[in-house]
Protein backbone atom coordinates (compact mmCIF):
# COMPACT_ATOMS: atom_id res chain seq x y z
CA UNK A 1 0.00 0.00 0.00
CA UNK A 2 1.15 3.53 -0.67
CA UNK A 3 2.02 5.98 2.07
CA UNK A 4 -1.37 7.37 3.10
CA UNK A 5 -1.93 10.95 1.98
CA UNK A 6 1.41 11.26 0.17
CA UNK A 7 1.36 13.08 -3.17
CA UNK A 8 3.36 10.95 -5.61
CA UNK A 9 3.34 13.81 -8.11
CA UNK A 10 5.45 15.85 -5.65
CA UNK A 11 8.99 16.80 -6.72
CA UNK A 12 11.59 14.37 -5.44
CA UNK A 13 13.53 11.20 -6.17
CA UNK A 14 11.89 7.78 -6.28
CA UNK A 15 13.50 4.34 -6.41
CA UNK A 16 11.41 1.78 -8.30
CA UNK A 17 11.70 -1.95 -9.00
CA UNK A 18 9.60 -3.51 -11.77
CA UNK A 19 9.53 -7.31 -12.13
CA UNK A 20 8.66 -9.53 -15.09
CA UNK A 21 5.55 -11.70 -14.97
CA UNK A 22 6.36 -14.86 -13.02
CA UNK A 23 9.90 -13.55 -12.50
CA UNK A 24 10.81 -15.07 -15.85
CA UNK A 25 14.39 -14.27 -16.84
CA UNK A 26 13.73 -12.75 -20.25
CA UNK A 27 15.90 -9.65 -20.08
CA UNK A 28 19.33 -11.23 -20.27
CA UNK A 29 21.85 -12.99 -18.08
CA UNK A 30 24.54 -12.19 -15.56
CA UNK A 31 27.94 -13.50 -16.63
CA UNK A 32 30.41 -15.26 -14.33
CA UNK A 33 32.27 -11.99 -13.77
CA UNK A 34 29.10 -10.23 -12.57
CA UNK A 35 28.33 -8.33 -15.76
CA UNK A 36 24.75 -8.00 -17.00
CA UNK A 37 24.40 -9.05 -20.65
CA UNK A 38 21.07 -7.89 -22.13
CA UNK A 39 18.99 -10.01 -24.45
CA UNK A 40 17.12 -8.43 -27.36
CA UNK A 41 14.12 -8.15 -25.03
CA UNK A 42 16.32 -6.53 -22.38
CA UNK A 43 17.65 -4.03 -24.92
CA UNK A 44 14.05 -3.06 -25.73
CA UNK A 45 13.23 -2.61 -22.03
CA UNK A 46 16.32 -0.45 -21.56
CA UNK A 47 15.39 1.71 -24.56
CA UNK A 48 11.82 2.20 -23.33
CA UNK A 49 13.05 3.14 -19.86
CA UNK A 50 15.40 5.75 -21.34
CA UNK A 51 12.47 7.11 -23.39
CA UNK A 52 10.38 7.84 -20.28
CA UNK A 53 11.32 11.57 -20.13
CA UNK A 54 9.93 11.97 -23.66
CA UNK A 55 6.50 11.01 -22.30
CA UNK A 56 6.78 13.00 -19.05
CA UNK A 57 8.55 16.36 -19.22
CA UNK A 58 8.88 16.47 -15.42
CA UNK A 59 10.72 13.13 -15.30
CA UNK A 60 14.49 12.87 -15.18
CA UNK A 61 16.32 9.55 -15.02
CA UNK A 62 19.24 8.81 -12.75
CA UNK A 63 21.03 5.45 -12.57
CA UNK A 64 19.23 2.24 -13.48
CA UNK A 65 19.99 -1.38 -14.23
CA UNK A 66 18.12 -4.01 -16.22
CA UNK A 67 18.52 -7.41 -14.55
CA UNK A 68 17.46 -10.85 -15.90
CA UNK A 69 13.91 -10.51 -14.55
CA UNK A 70 13.58 -6.99 -13.17
CA UNK A 71 14.56 -3.36 -13.52
CA UNK A 72 15.83 -1.05 -10.77
CA UNK A 73 15.78 2.68 -11.48
CA UNK A 74 15.80 6.12 -9.92
CA UNK A 75 13.25 8.60 -11.27
CA UNK A 76 13.48 12.27 -10.33
CA UNK A 77 10.24 14.25 -10.61
CA UNK A 78 11.01 17.94 -11.10
CA UNK A 79 8.80 20.88 -10.20
CA UNK A 80 8.39 22.27 -13.69
CA UNK A 81 8.35 21.18 -17.31
CA UNK A 82 12.02 20.30 -17.80
CA UNK A 83 13.51 18.06 -20.43
CA UNK A 84 15.85 15.40 -19.15
CA UNK A 85 17.71 12.22 -19.82
CA UNK A 86 19.77 9.51 -18.22
CA UNK A 87 22.54 10.85 -16.03
CA UNK A 88 21.18 14.42 -15.98
CA UNK A 89 18.98 14.12 -12.91
CA UNK A 90 20.77 16.87 -11.02
CA UNK A 91 22.02 18.97 -13.92
CA UNK A 92 19.04 21.33 -13.89
CA UNK A 93 19.33 24.86 -12.53
CA UNK A 94 15.91 24.37 -10.94
CA UNK A 95 16.11 23.49 -7.22
CA UNK A 96 15.84 19.80 -6.44
CA UNK A 97 13.94 18.90 -3.28
CA UNK A 98 13.99 15.49 -1.63
CA UNK A 99 10.67 14.62 0.02
CA UNK A 100 10.86 14.62 3.83
CA UNK A 101 8.84 11.40 4.17
CA UNK A 102 10.09 7.84 3.67
CA UNK A 103 8.21 4.93 2.17
CA UNK A 104 9.24 1.49 1.00
CA UNK A 105 6.39 -0.78 0.14
CA UNK A 106 5.04 -3.19 -2.46
CA UNK A 107 2.34 -1.49 -4.47
CA UNK A 108 -0.86 -2.26 -6.20
CA UNK A 109 -2.43 0.10 -8.71
CA UNK A 110 -2.47 3.53 -7.08
CA UNK A 111 -5.59 5.66 -7.23
CA UNK A 112 -5.32 9.37 -6.44
CA UNK A 113 -8.22 10.20 -4.13
CA UNK A 114 -7.57 13.93 -3.91
CA UNK A 115 -9.04 16.77 -5.98
CA UNK A 116 -8.28 17.40 -9.61
CA UNK A 117 -5.44 19.92 -9.23
CA UNK A 118 -4.45 21.77 -12.41
CA UNK A 119 -5.94 19.01 -14.55
CA UNK A 120 -3.72 16.34 -13.01
CA UNK A 121 -6.45 13.74 -12.49
CA UNK A 122 -5.96 10.79 -14.84
CA UNK A 123 -8.80 9.21 -16.80
CA UNK A 124 -8.69 6.06 -14.66
CA UNK A 125 -7.90 7.70 -11.31
CA UNK A 126 -4.09 7.70 -11.49
CA UNK A 127 -2.84 11.25 -11.14
CA UNK A 128 -1.12 12.58 -14.25
CA UNK A 129 2.59 13.34 -13.86
CA UNK A 130 2.72 11.15 -10.75
CA UNK A 131 5.15 8.31 -10.18
CA UNK A 132 2.29 5.83 -10.69
CA UNK A 133 1.43 7.35 -14.07
CA UNK A 134 5.07 7.14 -15.16
CA UNK A 135 5.43 3.48 -14.18
CA UNK A 136 2.07 2.60 -15.75
CA UNK A 137 3.12 4.31 -18.98
CA UNK A 138 6.47 2.51 -19.06
CA UNK A 139 4.87 -0.86 -18.43
CA UNK A 140 2.12 -0.34 -21.01
CA UNK A 141 4.35 1.02 -23.78
CA UNK A 142 7.10 -1.54 -23.24
CA UNK A 143 4.60 -4.42 -23.07
CA UNK A 144 3.02 -3.43 -26.40
CA UNK A 145 6.41 -3.21 -28.07
CA UNK A 146 7.68 -6.45 -26.51
CA UNK A 147 4.52 -8.36 -27.41
CA UNK A 148 4.83 -7.20 -31.01
CA UNK A 149 8.51 -8.14 -31.00
CA UNK A 150 7.78 -11.62 -29.56
CA UNK A 151 4.54 -12.24 -31.50
CA UNK A 152 2.55 -12.59 -28.28
CA UNK A 153 -0.41 -10.21 -28.52
CA UNK A 154 -2.05 -9.20 -25.23
CA UNK A 155 0.29 -11.32 -23.08
CA UNK A 156 1.22 -9.84 -19.70
CA UNK A 157 4.92 -9.03 -19.44
CA UNK A 158 5.28 -7.27 -16.07
CA UNK A 159 3.94 -8.16 -12.65
CA UNK A 160 0.99 -6.01 -11.61
CA UNK A 161 2.76 -4.79 -8.48
CA UNK A 162 5.92 -2.76 -8.27
CA UNK A 163 8.15 -1.64 -5.44
CA UNK A 164 8.80 2.02 -4.71
CA UNK A 165 10.78 3.99 -2.16
CA UNK A 166 10.68 7.75 -1.65
CA UNK A 167 14.32 8.87 -1.39
CA UNK A 168 14.82 10.56 1.99
CA UNK A 169 18.01 12.53 1.43
CA UNK A 170 21.40 12.58 -0.24
CA UNK A 171 22.79 9.76 1.92
CA UNK A 172 19.79 7.60 0.97
CA UNK A 173 20.29 8.56 -2.67
CA UNK A 174 23.96 7.53 -2.59
CA UNK A 175 23.09 4.22 -0.91
CA UNK A 176 20.50 3.43 -3.60
CA UNK A 177 22.86 4.38 -6.42
CA UNK A 178 25.46 1.96 -5.03
CA UNK A 179 22.80 -0.75 -4.65
CA UNK A 180 21.75 -0.34 -8.29
CA UNK A 181 25.33 -0.26 -9.56
CA UNK A 182 26.31 -3.38 -7.61
CA UNK A 183 23.14 -5.37 -8.39
CA UNK A 184 24.63 -7.57 -11.15
CA UNK A 185 27.55 -8.58 -8.91
CA UNK A 186 25.08 -9.68 -6.23
CA UNK A 187 22.74 -11.59 -8.57
CA UNK A 188 23.34 -15.01 -7.00
CA UNK A 189 22.14 -13.66 -3.64
CA UNK A 190 19.33 -11.55 -5.10
CA UNK A 191 15.87 -12.40 -3.68
CA UNK A 192 14.48 -12.05 -7.21
CA UNK A 193 16.81 -14.77 -8.48
CA UNK A 194 14.82 -17.99 -8.95
CA UNK A 195 17.44 -19.95 -6.99
CA UNK A 196 16.42 -18.03 -3.87
CA UNK A 197 13.18 -18.43 -1.95
CA UNK A 198 12.65 -15.02 -0.39
CA UNK A 199 9.76 -12.94 -1.69
CA UNK A 200 10.00 -9.23 -2.47
CA UNK A 201 6.23 -8.94 -2.73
Amino acid sequence: MRLAGYDYAAPGAYFVTIVTQGRECLLGEVTADGTMRLSEVGETVSAEWQALPRHFARARLDVYVVMPNHLHGLIVVNQGMIDGGRGEAFASSEPFHLPPVANASPLQAHRWSGPDVDGLQGAHGTRRSSLGAMVQNFKAVSTRRLNAQRGMASAPFWQRNYYEHVVRGLADLDRIRIYIHDNPARWMADPLNSVNHEQLF
